[in-house]
């Protein structure tokens, strides 16, 4: 059986895609952006707010899959400047150092917006 879960963005519809798919026991959650319900970029130019504000977006896709943070494998980390990783880093172990799921954290050229420092998408395994 396969949910799929919106936020109710405009994008959602236009692009096609879901928020937060589950299919099973697995929860797969899109690629988290520092943007808010009306389109307003959250945390312009702070790196460790705009990951915060992701990670409890992420934590509220997970719920409405019936998931939460501790369900949480892995995590997937797209930054746009790497010099920044210890506070991206220090944000993420606030979220997941009792849980610590595999994570992976690369650079990019960029993200939709110059404004966007990080995006992330994680994946969840509910055990039942």
């Amino acid at each position: 059986m396969r949910q799929n879960i919106s936020s109710g963005a405009k994008w959602e519809e236009i692009v096609g895609y879901s928020r937060a798919v589950r299919v099973g026991n697995i929860v797969e959650v899109a690629g988290t952006t520092a943007v808010d319900e009306a389109g307003n970029i959250v945390g312009s130019g702070d790196v460790a707010a705009q990951t915060r504000y992701i990670l409890r977006k992420i934590e509220r896709a997970l719920d409405d899959a019936g998931a939460k943070l501790a369900d949480v494998v892995r995590t997937r980390m797209f930054v746009t400047d790497i010099s920044q990783w210890e506070a991206i880093g220090r944000v993420h172990g606030d979220f997941f150092r009792d849980i610590r799921p595999v994570a992976t954290m690369v650079e990019v050229k960029g993200l939709i917006s110059a404004d966007l420092l990080i995006e992330i998408e994680v994946t969840a395994h509910l055990t039942d």
